[in-house]
């Protein structure tokens, strides 16, 4: 009997031991985050908040200066974790990036996911996306926190996904000029909640402003146009190489909303005449551009 007590006895004593290397690894484990931005809500919410418009076309973002502020609040938020990497979602036609968001996939410890968007610039896929790689990344352990920018109801269902795999999902948000941005269901949902105030993003957001031409100018004509077309799509061309005009053929004839507008404001500084309203002269000078890219081809 004593030999049993002794031997069970034993047994409990290697068995605490154990634990207790468990528990010290376990502490010298940093937790760790990541940050997931829904880069729909972002530019919608940041663009009203600071610009007054939804419109990406009517304002630029540093995409580059809000995710270090991110990452720098993230930090102060979870003193004790590391960070993964920032998950950027967006939408794109076909799934090709645009020339901003292949900048944006450049930048360390930043990964983009694309969504599809439709010809009303609607993003779709992009909510499944996001819970794919909370479920995933929470399964598997990889994240402790999780820090979801976003404001749409579909997003429950990936918070309830992540959360069910022990990680905490944190809400952040964008303040709201006037309402709310975000669903309540979502609101309900996730383990803590912030906005960021209009202080916070108004160094990131600025708005475009048209660029004044003289009165009474000549209005140029289509062969002008397509020609600075061309002339742009030259200098284009030799500023990303041949990789990104890869990227952009299979989606022709339309332009990307970044690249389209980028064309459209340097057409008008070399012409020095306003092509808005000029559906003629847009058209010939997207042909203009085009012409020359796929002669290049």
């Amino acid at each position: 009997m004593n030999d049993d007590l002794a031997a069970l006895s034993a047994r409990i004593d290697r068995t605490n031991e154990l634990l207790q290397r468990m528990l010290a690894e376990v502490a010298k484990t940093p937790s760790t985050h990541a940050i997931f931005v829904d880069a729909g809500y972002l530019y919608a919410a940041a663009g009203r908040l600071v610009a007054g418009t939804e419109d990406r076309r009517a304002f630029d973002l540093d995409a580059e200066g809000l995710i270090e502020a991110l990452i720098d609040r993230a930090r102060t938020i979870f003193a004790d974790s590391r960070l993964l990497r920032v998950y950027w979602y967006d939408g794109a036609r076909r799934r090709i990036h645009t020339a901003e968001q292949q900048s944006i996939a450049e930048l360390p410890d930043v990964k983009v996911r694309l969504g599809n968007l439709n010809a009303n610039n609607q993003q779709k896929g992009v909510d499944s996306l996001i819970r794919t790689d909370l479920e995933s990344l929470a399964r598997h352990r990889a994240i402790s926190d999780a820090a979801l920018l976003g404001g749409d109801e579909d997003l429950v269902s990936a918070v309830e996904a992540a959360q069910g795999y022990g990680a905490r999902v944190h809400l952040w948000g964008i303040e709201a000029p006037e309402g709310r941005n975000q669903a309540e269901p979502l609101l309900w949902e996730v383990d803590s909640q912030r906005t960021f105030d209009l202080d916070f993003f108004k160094p990131y957001v600025s708005r475009r402003t048209a660029p004044a031409y003289e009165a009474g100018a000549s209005r140029p004509t289509r062969e002008d146009v397509r020609f600075v077309g061309a002339q742009i799509a030259a200098k284009w061309l030799a500023a990303r190489g041949r990789d990104s005009l890869g990227e952009l053929l299979p989606g022709h004839p339309y332009l990307p909303g970044s690249v389209d507008q980028d064309l459209l404001v340097e057409a008008e500084g070399l012409l020095q005449y306003s092509l808005r309203g000029q559906a003629d002269l847009r058209r010939a000078l997207r042909d203009g551009f085009w012409e020359h890219l796929q002669a290049q081809y």
